[in-house]
């Protein structure tokens, strides 16, 4: 992997695929020697972003990164984290207040064992707290250099576009970055967010390319029944095939598997290389549980799609559609309280 991109404007060249750290630690890989190999055998690959946030695992996912990039590395490595995730029982460890935001980079510089984070994201958005207090604490620890960039992750096309304004407004540092989920099963990116990212400049670091594990082939109708598995204990909605929505996954599936046979490729690579060719994005987030699966992964790099089978792939999931609302990653309280969309009984 030689080949690098810019992160947006900031001028920083990342590699077209990230390591995502989520499995490893208590959600997925437990073995913190095994997951330190798999980081190193990524950044002997040539990638060099690794991304995690303070909730994965509870914290333990951020050590398990912090000991890998102890031998060295750190300065090789474009490291990312999030925060806003709740941590403990704590209800003040949650969230994009500027009270919480300073508590949680320190505990993150303490199990990154890294005296600096380079990317500081936002992991979901918080109607609860004014933009301008959140951006205000994100510009203001750049200053103290605690962080070098920030940005969001899961954010809608209104809020990305509102919060560049409000960076101007106070003239502080604006957000450089967005993490969407952007898959063959999950275009709704390709609506709104893609373009509003290209229209600000905005690097896209996209996440769940293989829709949570429904690209790596595990799910076709022809294979075995689907096995038990810490994402589908910990979501259900989006990974029992079961469901009447996660039925219609696994039609297109299917269609996609013998899409990628035609093609000569695997069902990994096709999904990788479709998210890779967006001209929005620049870099993929992958995450491999074990060696094997990254080793599947990294030559999705050297994959170059036709536009004819960009076409098929139009034609079973149309640009723009998301089979599943539960791959989306957020819902905002518009869609998720009815009172929002509801007048009171008796107001005209």
């Amino acid at each position: 992997m030689t080949t690098y991109r810019t992160l947006g404007r900031t001028g920083v060249r990342v590699s077209p695929l990230s390591l995502g750290a989520m499995n490893f630690g208590a959600w997925a890989n437990r073995d913190h020697d095994d997951s330190v190999k798999i980081i190193h055998q990524a950044l002997d690959a040539g990638i060099n972003v690794v991304d995690t946030a303070d909730v994965y695992s509870q914290g333990e996912n951020e050590e398990i990164v912090g000991k890998a990039l102890s031998d060295g590395r750190r300065d090789d490595v474009f490291l990312a984290t999030k925060f806003h995730g709740r941590l403990g029982d704590n209800p003040n460890h949650q969230g994009n207040s500027r009270r919480w935001i300073f508590k949680a980079v320190e505990g993150s510089l303490r199990r990154l064992n890294t005296d600096h984070i380079d990317l500081y994201q936002a992991h979901r958005p918080d109607p609860s707290v004014d933009l301008d207090e959140t951006l205000g604490a994100l510009d203001d620890l750049v200053r103290q250099g605690k962080i070098r960039y920030y940005g969001t992750t899961t954010f809608e096309p209104h809020q990305l576009v509102e919060a560049q304004w409000t960076a101007e407004r106070l003239r502080l540092r604006r957000p450089v970055t967005e993490q969407p989920p952007y898959s063959l099963l999950a275009r709704a990116a390709e609506r709104a967010v893609l373009p509003v990212a290209e229209e600000h400049g905005l690097g896209v670091l996209s996440w769940s390319p293989l829709a949570g594990g429904w690209l790596s082939g595990r799910y076709r109708k022809d294979a075995q029944e689907h096995a038990h598995s810490s994402r589908l204990e910990r979501q259900p909605h989006r990974h029992d095939p079961q469901l009447e929505v996660n039925r219609r996954k696994r039609s297109a599936v299917d269609q996609l598997a013998e899409l990628a046979d035609e093609a000569g490729l695997s069902l990994v690579h096709l999904s990788l290389a479709f998210v890779l060719q967006h001209p929005a994005v620049s870099t993929v987030l992958i995450g491999p549980r074990t060696q094997e699966h990254l080793a599947g992964q990294l030559g999705a790099v050297d994959v170059r799609l036709t536009p004819d089978v960009l076409d098929r792939i139009d034609e079973i999931v149309p640009p723009g559609i998301t089979l599943s609302p539960a791959d989306e990653g957020y819902q905002p309280p518009s869609l998720t309280d009815p009172s929002t969309r509801r007048r009171p009984a008796g107001e005209r």
